[in-house]
């Protein structure tokens, strides 16, 4: 029986403990495993016979937590690493060679930005920035015959949003996957791989821990494609997630449905207050009916997610000011967790950009990022009502 997304998260591929009848899952704290005998090692070492060696490469908690993400996401195979930017390293490493080139497109994550800015260039890979908001953009990029499609959406931290189902039809026509990273919205309100994607990315660290406890980044796809980032880009490059932290993410998960209700439903709030402030000049957030992705974001994601932005008169002094000057929510970056966190990208999550690169994309100097948590939305506006008294 098909079950919808909510039992979904909180069921997947869980179950009980076959062996105990455990309904939590058991955590395989080991680097380690045995082999019955020689013959047997030989074989799982040569892939004829399933079965664990290291935890580098492959451990039973964490095959649990990849599962479950894929099944989730509606693709065929997942995989866990020991961060988000690992994960999106595997993808960029898995498919592209020396002296070829991805689009991406010009508003992600600045780990992320600057991953692709400082570091693939010594691979002799390049990443073509694009802004992917206007199809006819990415259709003349894919004429310098790219290797793959890069978006996030909505993007981070100006939650533009992109057309995946049509980003999907073009990656298709020219014979290349398309990756998303749908680390805001969460497979609970988008679902990449149905609209067309080919593989989908998540810094695990955010919504689907949704505590602030662990690091970690997922990628799921077709078994192929996840079988051979296993054997290389995890097992030969290292950057395996701990038994314990998947354990985690699967703890994480069962909340998944009901954390992402509320971080909506006071984003929401929030949203629907910040626009009627003098002192904001203008407000993100993909639920607005103003806001010049609301439709689309209504078309492929069944709720708007946590995220809002925000563009304070005054620029830098006026967004400094008001961070400092926040009580209940928290000064901190990084997003997704329980309680609100708020920030100033320009200086502090997509300082990786230069000046000249954040204004192409938005992120100006006034601009703030707000996470918004699942405390009592009436105290969060209060909060911010108080602080922006101050500016």
């Amino acid at each position: 029986m098909k079950r919808r997304i909510g039992s979904e998260v909180v069921h997947g591929t869980d179950g009980v403990d076959p062996l105990t009848g455990s309904v939590s899952p058991p955590i395989y704290q080991s680097s380690t495993f045995a082999f019955k005998n020689a013959e047997q090692g030989a074989s799982i070492f040569a892939g004829k016979e399933a079965g664990y060696i290291y935890t580098r490469i492959s451990n039973p908690t964490n095959v649990r937590l990849e599962k479950k993400m894929a099944r989730l996401e509606g693709a065929e195979s997942g995989l866990s690493f020991a961060s988000g930017l690992a994960a999106i390293a595997a993808c960029v490493t898995t498919l592209t060679r020396q002296g070829e080139t991805f689009i991406t497109d010009d508003t992600i994550y600045g780990g992320t930005h600057a991953m692709f800015k400082e570091v693939i260039p010594r691979l002799g890979i390049t990443a073509l920035n694009v802004d992917c908001s206007s199809l006819e953009n990415t259709r003349q990029a894919l004429k310098s015959n790219p290797r793959w499609i890069f978006i996030e959406t909505p993007a981070n931290p100006t939650l533009k949003v992109i057309d995946i189902e049509s980003h999907a039809e073009l990656a298709r026509k020219a014979g290349i996957p398309l990756v998303v990273d749908n680390t805001f919205a969460t497979p609970y309100f988008q679902r990449p791989i149905e609209l067309g994607a080919d593989v989908v990315v998540h810094s695990a660290t955010k919504y689907i821990c949704g505590h602030g406890d662990v690091v970690g980044g997922l990628v799921v796809g077709k078994k192929t494609l996840i079988d051979d980032m296993r054997e290389n880009a995890l097992a030969h490059m290292g950057g395996a997630l701990s038994p314990f932290n998947a354990w985690l993410l699967l703890r994480g998960l069962k909340t998944l449905g009901v954390r992402m209700e509320r971080h909506e439903k006071n984003a929401q709030a929030m949203a629907e207050f910040l626009v009627t402030q003098p002192k904001i000049a203008s407000v993100f957030y993909p639920g607005l009916s103003g806001s010049p992705f609301c439709e689309l974001a209504r078309k492929q994601m069944t709720g708007m997610g946590g995220m809002i932005a925000f563009e304070m008169r005054g620029g830098l002094d006026a967004g400094r000011s008001l961070v400092d000057n926040v009580r209940l929510c928290t000064l901190a970056v990084s997003l997704g967790e329980c309680d609100t966190l708020i920030e100033h990208p320009a200086s502090m999550t997509h300082s990786t950009f230069t000046e000249e690169e954040r204004k192409a994309v938005g992120i100006t100097d006034g601009l703030v990022r707000l996470s918004v948590g699942i405390e009592d939305a009436d105290d969060l506006i209060d909060d911010l009502k108080q602080a922006l008294s101050k500016v």
